[in-house]
């Protein structure tokens, strides 16, 4: 036969205390879980604030690189064309020194020269040439005369006539022939009369005609105006 229970009134007390006790507990756990859901919010909230500050120093970081790289790619460009530029500059500096250079001494060289050639053309006013006193120089004399003068002669033909004619005696007189009759004797060394010399005379020797030189360089005028040259004489004349 069942055993019948009895509830006292220490039972219900009991029973109401536990309840409480639950029903205290239930709304102490549904208290915790409402403030765990606003703590677990804030804190993914502030997360994503921190991932947001890092992408933003990043993204600034990279634009700075960014900003230094263009930067030094920009004086690297223009340090490089300036380096062309004073390459080029001292490349057309170095051709226009040699070119200056060159100039220089090309007009070092002609001034030079030009001196030169006055120093000649003073000693050559300065010191004429020289011819011996004697037979040898008065042709050779002559013959530079008749070579200015374009009068035709050699030294052979001079020499062979004046040798015939006086030899060599600048002040041979003949007193004998048809001339000397006649007050006008030939002389010097190719015999020449004075109306003859006055006539073939060449300006720049002397005016005498038993000068050596004039003697000569007068005869030859006249052979080259009566025979085309004193070579073509061999006999009087």
């Amino acid at each position: 036969m069942p055993r019948t229970i009895r509830i006292t009134r220490s039972h219900k007390l009991a029973t109401a205390v536990l309840v409480a006790a639950g029903s205290v507990t239930a709304i102490a756990a549904t208290s915790g879980q409402s403030d765990a859901q606003p703590a677990a919010a804030k804190t993914s909230i502030a997360a994503e604030k921190v991932a947001g500050v890092s992408t933003a120093k990043e993204a600034a970081a990279k634009k700075a690189a960014q900003e230094t790289a263009a930067k030094k790619a920009a004086a690297d460009a223009a340090a490089a064309k300036k380096a062309v530029a004073e390459r080029k500059a001292a490349a057309e500096k170095a051709v226009a020194d040699r070119k200056a250079e060159a100039k220089k001494s090309a007009e070092k060289a002609r001034s030079e020269k030009q001196a030169a050639n006055r120093s000649t053309e003073r000693k050559a006013v300065a010191a004429p040439k020289q011819y011996k006193n004697n037979l040898d120089g008065w042709i050779r004399e002559s013959l530079d005369i008749m070579k200015k003068k374009n009068i035709p002669g050699s030294y052979e033909g001079l020499h062979r006539n004046i040798m015939r004619e006086s030899s060599g005696n600048p002040n041979a007189v003949n007193d004998w022939d048809i001339n000397a009759q006649n007050g006008i004797p030939s002389k010097g060394l190719l015999q020449v009369i004075q109306p003859t010399f006055d006539a073939y005379h060449v300006n720049g020797t002397p005016k005498k005609l038993t000068d050596p030189v004039a003697n000569i360089t007068a005869a030859a005028n006249y052979a080259a105006d009566k025979y085309g040259s004193i070579d073509n004489v061999d006999s009087a004349y």
